[in-house]
């Protein structure tokens, strides 16, 4: 995975998200991601890219009997223990793609906007399917195929500065995409939307729930909201294991 999340200056504009000064609730997606949780009371749960530890702190909450979230980046995990630290909760520096996924040791797998910086995305479903306990649930949210393929991840604009349009080119050609995220040179993976489900559907897993991110009402009026409309951001997918 790229490890842009220990470069310093990024890490800094990073901390100044509302997402990560406000953590789940100040997170466009996260009114949709909350309500495809399973219970999770006495659960065992990895996650994935865990980031701040927003989502390993909200499984700790909910009652799960131990949670590991796992970070490439060192920073992120300090972060993490910083902010979400709990009795029931481990962090540790460790790549999606490096970590062992002890067969049958958990009851729920969450991702979340990790994905997108993996290429080989079959390979990570195929691991987390033994990972996870026979009935376990993988939910995940990666950044939707209409947004990778978008030209720079960005608007067309007008003479006034406002969007005018999403440009997309290249759809049907998977891989690495350049993009400016946080006034830095971010390399991601552009997946297809039959990549992604067909790969879920081939691992073996039973496909429960599909939804494209969008705002809540209450955060139409706050800027740039409205133009979330215009086009998805995220795909979130719920899938159990039979």
């Amino acid at each position: 995975m790229n490890n842009i999340y220990d470069n310093k200056d990024f890490c800094d504009a990073y901390a100044q998200m509302s997402r990560s000064k406000g953590g789940l609730k100040a997170a466009g997606e996260w009114h949709q991601l909350q309500a495809l949780f399973p219970p999770l009371e006495g659960k065992s749960v990895l996650d994935l890219g865990c980031g701040y530890g927003w989502h390993s702190k909200y499984a700790a909450d909910q009652g799960a009997l131990s949670v590991l979230g796992l970070d490439l980046s060192e920073r992120m995990i300090e972060e993490a223990r910083t902010r979400n630290s709990a009795d029931n909760v481990t962090y540790k520096v460790c790549g999606v793609e490096e970590y062992e996924y002890p067969e049958a040791s958990y009851d729920f797998v969450i991702s979340n906007l990790v994905l997108h910086y993996i290429q080989d995305l079959d390979s990570i479903f195929e691991k987390v399917f033994q990972t996870l306990k026979p009935g376990g649930i993988f939910l995940f949210n990666i950044e939707h195929p209409v947004f990778t393929a978008g030209i720079n991840e960005d608007w067309l604009y007008g003479e006034d500065g406002t969007p005018t349009a999403w440009p997309i080119d290249n759809y049907f050609y998977p891989g690495e995409r350049q993009t400016l995220f946080l006034g830095q040179g971010v390399a991601k993976q552009h997946h297809t939307l039959t990549q992604i489900l067909m790969g879920v559907i081939h691992t073996g897993f039973t496909l429960e729930h599909i939804e494209e991110a969008k705002p809540s009402k209450e955060m139409m009026n706050m800027a740039g909201m409205k133009d979330e409309m215009r086009r998805p951001m995220m795909l979130l997918v719920r899938a159990r294991k039979g």
